[in-house]
């Protein structure tokens, strides 16, 4: 046997074991899954030292590798990443379940009532770069959401995948639900990712989470719906009455705080009426940062020895770097226009202190979250509430944004009847 087979019967019996498992997990009880999320809370810290010593056999590796500074950054698992997990299990074993809810319900003419019913997606496979924080933000969501899942994480972080997956099977095995509901595929090969994408039979929704050379990969290859998270080309549009200071801090946070995100900003559009009084403010506040700028023929003598002219591919581009492309606009109009253009529907934000502008740039902004006087690094699942995300859809279809518990149902038609017949 070749090892392309072996891979293809390795990848088919996650798929079976899955499939199986996602009927039991539909039918378990809120209970068990909030048993079996706590249970994992409490794994994660009584485990800290077994699973930071796995990560830095995935570190050691990485340096040898010469892996850069923001991938190495997403890899490394600390104390405090480790209990910000173990949180976020409790915060989604606290949801209510979605499982069963009525979203709404109507009365036809002829007495039938008629509803819909969240229930769950069934089969979710994941595909996902060197963040082993994904395995449980994806595991738990999809647990709690009634689904199984498959998870193919990058091979930067095999070590550590391996040991936080079976923190969940116990986790599972402690409540009375199925290991199986839980796949991870250990096979670095990238043929393991292609018969995934072919797995139809059994995975209801496939979500690549990482580069946009891995989600263009996977949408190309696969054979069943693909929930896309394509590039963070996030936008920030300074307008003429905008609060300056506040909008300088709000720029900063975007840009400096975790440059490599997919939430970090990217591009800063400035209103020309505020740009000579604005740009200076930036060059100063970020250029200390170590920022350096791409910028448009307005805005490059106004923010000093940190700024370049920026090439044409500069805007639209994710830098996931201390760079920011900066570009002055004439209004709002050529602001949405650039966004339009340039973004990637994944954050767009305003500053402003005008409410009609600011409610013209949330109906307009083509985004999945759009943001008023605030970060663009407010899209993200727990930060919007959701207790963790496995992704965020830059897709419209089923879902727009940071994908929580809900996202990972859908609805079916529910229909009441006493006898009645179609005439």
């Amino acid at each position: 046997m070749d090892v392309t087979q072996d891979i293809r019967q390795a990848v088919r019996l996650a798929g079976e074991k899955a499939k199986a498992a996602s009927r039991l997990m539909a039918a378990a009880g809120p209970d068990a899954k909030k048993k079996a999320l706590e249970t994992l809370a409490a794994l994660l810290l009584e485990r800290e030292g077994e699973l930071l010593a796995a990560n830095e056999e995935d570190l050691e590796a990485a340096r040898r590798a010469g892996l850069d500074g923001p991938r190495m950054d997403r890899l490394r698992l600390t104390p405090a990443i480790l209990a910000e997990m173990a949180g976020a299990c409790r915060h989604v074993a606290q949801l209510p379940d979605p499982v069963g809810a009525m979203d709404s319900q109507w009365q036809r003419p002829n007495g039938l009532l008629v509803g819909r019913m969240r229930v769950p997606l069934g089969v979710v496979a994941m595909v996902y770069e060197a963040r082993p924080n994904v395995t449980v933000d994806a595991s738990i969501l999809c647990l709690k959401a009634g689904n199984a899942v498959i998870l193919r994480g990058g091979s930067e972080a095999l070590h550590s995948n391996v040991a936080l997956s079976r923190l969940l099977y116990e986790a599972l095995d402690a409540a009375g639900l199925p290991g199986d509901a839980v796949q991870f595929i250990d096979i670095t090969s990238h043929d393991a990712v292609s018969e995934l994408c072919r797995l139809d039979e059994f995975v209801d929704v496939l979500i690549p989470r990482g580069g946009e050379s891995l989600v263009r990969a996977v949408t190309e290859q696969a054979a069943m719906p693909v929930l896309k998270h394509y590039m963070g080309v996030c936008h920030a549009f300074i307008d003429e009455s905008a609060d300056l200071p506040q909008a300088l801090e709000i720029v900063y946070n975007g840009k400096v705080q975790r440059p490599g995100v997919c939430n970090a900003l990217e591009c800063m559009l400035v209103h020309e009426a505020v740009a000579a009084s604005f740009l200076p403010m930036v060059a100063e506040r970020l250029g200390a940062a170590g920022v350096s700028f791409r910028a448009d023929e307005a805005s490059l003598p106004l923010l000093g020895p940190s700024a370049s002219a920026a090439a044409p591919d500069d805007f639209g581009r994710e830098f996931h770097d201390l760079i920011l492309a900066v570009r002055v606009v004439r209004d709002m109009d050529e602001a949405l226009a650039h966004i339009a253009r340039c973004g990637s529907n994944h954050t767009e934000v305003i500053c402003t202190r005008n409410h009609l502008n600011a409610m013209r740039f949330l109906r307009e902004a083509d985004a999945s979250m759009v943001a008023v006087n605030a970060s663009t690094r407010f899209n993200d699942g727990g930060q919007l509430g959701l207790g963790a995300e496995i992704g965020i859809s830059t897709s419209k279809l089923h879902a727009y944004g940071p994908m929580g518990v809900q996202e990972l149902t859908t609805t079916k038609f529910v229909v009441f009847g006493q006898g009645q017949v179609r005439k």
